[in-house]
């Protein structure tokens, strides 16, 4: 029953007015980043996460996750009436997605994708609910060294299931570790590539990094595309699925909710990679796979559910042993650090508050993004046709008045340029940004258990050894990383990814 009264305690705290009136802001600009091809939910909380400074815990917490898992129902409405996935993870949604909309049936595939994401985003909560206890439980039997094996585990993960290369994802975590060291040694107070520049004494700010890197990149990368939008000019009508739309689309939803969830959980690309899952399996169990492509709509059940599941899992690591799955999950930590709570299984016992309210928003805020989803697609059509040369000068007057309030310093407000030009070249060059930002999240955090570990076994490296937790958990990273480095593995690894 203590699940129970544990989420009583968190709808009493994620109810209030205001925590309401954010989580809905929330979503509903997660929407609009995701109907918006461009930006991305990544982007978007890097240059949000000033405005969470006035704002209390809980209540920035649940606007920022609004964001996230708002942004993966957007990015299928783009999908399907554009053929333009607004969010990563929703391009196979355009597959049949758009094909259905070419055949009048829009309206039909518009539905299937909120009603599956709504299922899979509360099934999925639920199990952030079961699990998080249970996970918190084993989190606090850990010591320093099983902190760092966990934090290299999770590194060694990213890399394998990043889109690039495995030497270029590699060379992506040890520039994300390198940055991190620049400050104060945490223990001398010694200066560390400061290069005598007083604004780096206390380390790069999260926020530059974050809103160079993914918002004004991103924009710089956008800019070279030609802008091509072939929104559908025939109304949408007939938002209701038939019934033989419903019996072919549960089984989908039901597997697409079971693999998001679990890989949603896994470092790196996880939650991503959940809908190509997805769509891989529903198409091989198909007893017709030449259907897909052309507008099955088992082909946006499936992917849909498995992308809002594992947006909701990757809450899971986060909350309940303080490491990031994902770089949105990184972001999250920026916010929680700036707001002075450190992350990982105390959130749970110090503030019970702070962590079951976020998850009980999640359920609000599903139930918001099916509301706010269905009966505006009339006003996102029109917000497609906006022409980005309008939103991106916005938008980067935004994110340079919002990086400017945190400090007050120019310095802040260059660097985001420096960092915008360096990620711009490096998505030009093929680089996956987001192991540079896990690396950056988790590097100062794996430094300091380290140091503490040595420091209670006096020096001796034999501890990661000895220790059975830290030992498998290494030995899972190694295993992981000899593994996709067979020959055989990384080209199955790299035509999938390919596809």
């Amino acid at each position: 029953m203590d699940i129970f009264d544990n989420l009583a305690m968190g709808f009493g705290a994620a109810l209030t007015p205001l925590n309401v009136a954010l989580c809905f802001i929330g979503a509903l600009v997660g929407t609009l980043i995701g109907v918006l091809p461009g930006l991305g939910p990544i982007a978007t909380i890097a240059i949000l996460l000033p405005i969470t400074f006035s704002l209390d815990p809980l209540g920035a917490l649940i606007m920022l996750a609004g964001i996230y898992y708002g942004a993966q129902y957007g990015g299928s409405t783009t999908a399907i009436l554009v053929n333009m996935p607004g969010e990563t993870s929703a391009v196979v949604t355009t597959l049949d997605g758009h094909q259905m909309a070419r055949q009048g049936r829009a309206g039909p595939a518009l539905a299937m994708a909120a009603l599956g994401s709504f299922f899979a985003g509360s099934v999925a909560t639920f199990l952030v609910a079961l699990l998080g206890p249970l996970l918190v439980g084993i989190a606090q039997a850990f010591g320093p060294a099983e902190y760092f094996a966990l934090m290299v585990f999770g590194l060694v993960g990213a890399t394998v299931l990043a889109s690039s290369s495995i030497l270029k994802a590699v060379a992506m975590i040890f520039v994300g570790l390198l940055l991190g060291t620049v400050g104060s040694d945490i223990e001398t107070g010694a200066p560390r590539l400061t290069f005598d520049i007083a604004q780096f004494a206390d380390g790069i700010n999260f926020t530059t990094l974050a809103v160079g890197l993914f918002g004004v990149a991103e924009i710089l990368r956008n800019l070279e595309n030609p802008e091509q939008r072939g929104v559908l000019d025939k109304p949408i009508t007939g938002l209701m699925p038939t019934l033989a739309d419903i019996k072919a689309s549960i089984l989908p939803v039901l597997r697409g909710t079971g693999i998001g969830s679990i890989l949603g959980i896994l470092p790196g690309n996880g939650a991503v990679l959940a809908p190509y899952a997805s769509y891989t399996l529903e198409k091989k169990l198909a007893k017709d796979p030449s259907r897909f492509g052309k507008g099955a709509i088992e082909g946006v059940a499936g992917p849909e559910s498995a992308n809002n599941a594992g947006a909701q899992t990757s809450f899971i690591p986060l909350l309940t042993l303080g490491i990031p799955p994902n770089a949105v999950m990184a972001m999250m930590v920026g916010a929680m650090t700036i707001q002075g709570i450190i992350p990982g299984p105390n959130v749970m016992t110090e503030r019970p508050e702070l962590f079951w309210g976020m998850i009980a928003s999640m359920w609000i805020g599903n139930a918001m993004l099916v509301i706010i989803n269905l009966p505006l697609i009339g006003v996102w059509v029109r917000l497609l046709k906006v022409p980005y040369r309008l939103l991106y000068p916005a938008v980067l007057l935004f994110c340079c008045v919002g990086v400017y309030t945190v400090n007050g310093s120019y310095v802040d407000v260059i660097m985001v340029a420096v960092f915008g030009v360096v990620g711009y070249g490096l998505l030009k060059l093929g680089f996956e940004l987001a192991p540079l930002l896990l690396a950056f999240v988790l590097g100062p955090l794996m430094e300091e258990n380290l140091r503490r570990a040595m420091l209670i076994s006096r020096g001796d490296p034999m501890t990661f050894l000895e220790r059975p937790i830290s030992l498998g958990l290494l030995l899972l990273a190694a295993a992981l990383l000899v593994i996709v480095l067979l020959p055989s593995i990384r080209r199955k690894r790299d035509e999938a990814f390919q596809e």
